[in-house]
């Protein structure tokens, strides 16, 4: 069971006696006082130790090997044992290095750290980075599908494999967790973040940084994490990427800030910047973003990194010369340069000329020197590169069998009407779709050091879990795209999508054919893995025309069809809802995927994913997201039209499916809402509790989820806000009494002033399965 912000009772259970006896409790608050003082003499004395070997070094440095250590260059592929030979070997022999990134196994990593611990004037060693987003060689759901599960132990699980896998492969810092908020769905990369709701995202951020970071940061197995992207890339103008940003300061800290600063007090040791401009000022070279919000309010103490080129891009935003946009980013607060070099090469000369001070290119390389230190890279340079562990710890049957059942744990159940769903193993199946037998595309995007060739196609999963009790049709049906030029826009990245050069109608005529000779089709659609993710945005979020044309062709053949849908954004299904009778939404599952569908479409596997970021009905209503303001002319609930109030002639308000709706195998009751007291003040704690009942036939699982509505403020509330959920276990039959506990503290926001307060007033207490579906009690809560 995972819980958040709550308990849960199975009926019947009783409370555990509180301990009563005196004694007891003052041993136990000594012995608390004892730890935490030893806890603070041991944390000072690494503090001691690192400032006295950075303060030493920093002390022999030249001007140039502090700039160096600012200096983030891509590595390239190196062929192993010849790192010496390599382009940026005579760089790290000079000290203008101060890590590299995309570079991977312990072996080329161990013959690079070799140059600069040997052959380097100060033996300072490089940390090396990479793009471990959803795993390593063994790939887990995308960041969006994970998000879905609202299992923060099984997203912790999956940073912690994935920081054992990179580690063992010489990797020890990675650019994630991404968790920037979007309500966007033509954003590509709303795939890698956790959607739309700061509380969820905020969740998913700390469970990400424990993963990869662990207790301790310089051992072995454990990678330091960098959040991204700072600040508010997810808010990007009509869902263009790299598009401006601009959003007034209340709306930043209220609905966005909350995922990046809860990672920065979950102790993430870096934080990288975004492409894009805030307060009209690309982030970069935003000093409000990177010292006065990241240092001064949130206690921020590791180092910013920026993205890809940021600094250079600087000078098409209209900045200035690399020189110029160079000194902006690093009196703003940014430490460390990722590829563009204008650190390495401007900066002494703007020293020169007082643009910048000794003490910021200090200040920067310190952070830089700590990091490292942190990581335990001056007690073992090396300590990453041990050439056992790949064997033992990489792509292992363990990790295997963990992505698999998390992967169906983030699968979404939109539709399934008169049960279409479990199949039964068996019959002949029609697996029909251009995503049917294509293992390449099955991890999604940023999957950078996947194996694709070990992934499994639905096809195969199928195989493997019904066996020869299922007789399979297979037809390709329709390419992913209707068009050879767009579809090789996406297909990149060792992901091909196999383009037929059939004509559709032909295709459709041989799916319609295996159709016609099965009992069920199974028709596996959507995206292909890289129509998300960077520089993937999309003007239109509906299924692609020859793809709705071969599912409408199917439907006609008047055999069931359940759509497995492949995504990495919401999209608009309004047709496919009505005319399809089932609809099982599997994202990109990762390494897995295959086995994974298979396990839910056979029902081996009950699904209970629950959506993260709201589908809308079309691209009209984006942006649609489930905690939104009232307008002063609300359309009341359930209601369209009416003139001169909030609302679209063509379309309800309401979305297609709401955040946190997914349905299951079986079904769940909800009892009666009940309130420890409708009348609180101060600091009192509010107990909310609800039973839920598994009133259907199979096992399955429920996420609870509480919303709370400010109904009166000093500045406009949302409808309703995520304060609380947990993820519950339930036997057919079996009732759980979920309670939640809630203190002024959820009660809190950022005012007019930016002051973070809770405010005297009535609230509406919601529980239910999704943000639409809810019980609502009222309290008045007194200061």
């Amino acid at each position: 069971m995972n819980t958040i912000n709550g308990r849960c009772f199975r009926s019947g259970e009783r409370n555990s006696s509180p301990i009563k006896s005196g004694w007891l409790r003052q041993l136990a608050f000594v012995a608390i006082l004892l730890i935490g003082a030893a806890c603070a003499t041991e944390s000072a004395k690494k503090t001691g130790d690192m400032d006295k070997k950075v303060n030493q070094l920093m002390s022999q440095m030249t001007l140039e090997e502090k700039l160096g250590q600012l200096n983030l260059p891509g590595a390239g592929d190196i062929t192993t044992g010849q790192a010496s030979n390599s382009d940026i070997a005579g760089k790290i022999k000079a000290g203008s290095v101060g890590g590299l990134f995309n570079i991977k196994t312990a072996e080329k990593i161990r013959d690079v750290q070799r140059i600069a611990i040997e052959e380097s004037r100060l033996k300072i060693p490089l940390i090396f980075g990479m793009d471990v987003i959803h795993g390593y060689k063994t790939v887990f759901p995308i960041p969006l599908a994970l998000s879905c599960t609202w299992n923060m132990d099984a997203i912790e699980t999956v940073a912690r494999i994935s920081a054992v896998e990179a580690s063992a492969d010489g990797i020890c810092w990675t650019f994630s967790p991404m968790v920037d908020i979007s309500r966007d769905p033509r954003w590509g990369r709303v795939a890698e973040g956790g959607g739309e709701d700061p509380y969820l995202g905020a969740q998913i951020a700390r469970a990400m940084v424990k993963g990869y970071q662990g207790d301790d940061l310089s051992a072995s197995t454990t990678i330091m994490a960098c959040v991204k992207h700072f600040a508010l890339y997810g808010a990007a103008e009509a869902g263009r990427d790299y598009n401006t940003t601009d959003m007034s300061h209340i709306r930043m800290y209220n609905e966005y800030f909350l995922p990046y600063h809860a990672a920065i007090e979950a102790g993430v040791g870096s934080v990288m910047t975004s492409f894009n401009e805030v307060d009209g000022i690309p982030a970069s070279a935003s000093k409000w973003l990177m010292t006065d919000v990241l240092r001064d309010q949130w206690g921020f103490d590791g180092f910013v990194v920026t993205d890809y080129t940021a600094i250079n891009e600087m000078i098409d935003h209209g900045l200035g010369d690399l020189k110029t946009v160079s000194a902006l980013s690093l009196k703003a607060g940014v430490d460390m340069d990722m590829v563009g070099e204008g650190f390495l090469t401007t900066l002494a000369s703007s020293l020169d000329d007082h643009s910048v001070t000794i003490n910021e290119i200090d200040a920067a390389c310190r952070r830089i020197l700590e990091a490292k230190y942190k990581l335990g890279l001056f007690d073992d340079p090396y300590r990453y590169c041990d050439l056992s562990r790949p064997a033992k710890d990489i792509f292992t049957p363990e990790h295997r069998k963990l992505a698999r059942e998390i992967a169906t744990e983030s699968f979404v159940l939109l539709k399934n009407d008169n049960q279409l769903l479990p199949l039964q193993k068996g019959g002949t199946i029609a697996l029909i779709g251009p995503l049917a037998d294509n293992r390449l595309n099955m991890p999604g995007t940023w999957s950078v050091a996947a194996d694709f060739d070990q992934s499994v196609s639905v096809l195969d999963g199928i195989r493997n879990v019904a066996g020869d009790q299922v007789n399979i049709v297979y037809a390709k049906g329709a390419n992913v795209l209707p068009d050879s030029i767009a579809e090789s826009r996406v297909a990149i990245f060792g992901k091909p999508t196999y383009w037929d050069t059939r004509s559709n109608e032909a295709m459709i005529r041989e799916a319609v054919a295996a159709a016609q000779k099965s009992d069920v089709v199974v028709a596996a659609l959507g995206e292909a893995a890289e129509m998300s993710g960077e520089c993937s945005s999309r003007s239109d979020i509906n299924l692609p025309e020859n793809q709705q044309a071969l599912l409408k062709a199917l439907l006609k053949t008047g055999k069931p069809v359940v759509l497995v849908l492949f995504t990495g954004r919401p999209l608009a299904l309004s047709w496919e809802n009505e005319n399809v009778p089932a609809i099982l939404n599997v994202w990109f599952g990762g390494t897995e995927a295959g086995n994974a569908i298979a396990d839910v479409l056979f029902g081996d596997v009950n699904p209970s994913g629950k959506l993260s970021a709201t589908f809308p009905q079309n691209l009209g209503q984006v942006p649609i997201y489930y905690n939104h303001k009232n307008t002063g002319r609300p359309l009341p609930e359930g209601a369209w039209f009416q003139k001169f109030r909030s609302n679209y002639l063509d379309v309800s308000n309401d979305p297609l499916y709401p955040f946190g709706f997914g349905l299951s195998y079986t079904s769940f009751n909800y009892g009666e809402l009940k309130l420890s007291s409708a009348e609180l003040k101060g600091d009192q704690k509010l107990l909310v509790s609800i039973p839920v009942t598994n009133t259907g036939k199979v096992d399955g699982k429920e996420v609870v989820q509480l919303y709370i509505r400010d109904l009166v403020g000093t500045v406009t509330r949302p409808v309703k806000e995520l304060k609380a959920f947990q993820k519950i276990s339930l036997k057919a039959g079996e009732t759980q009494t979920v309670e939640f506990e809630i203190t002024p503290e959820d009660l809190k926001f950022y005012n007019s002033e930016l002051n973070y307060d809770w405010e005297t007033g009535e609230f509406d207490v919601m529980v239910g399965g999704n943000s639409r579906d809810v019980q609502t009690s009222r309290i008045n809560w007194e200061k």
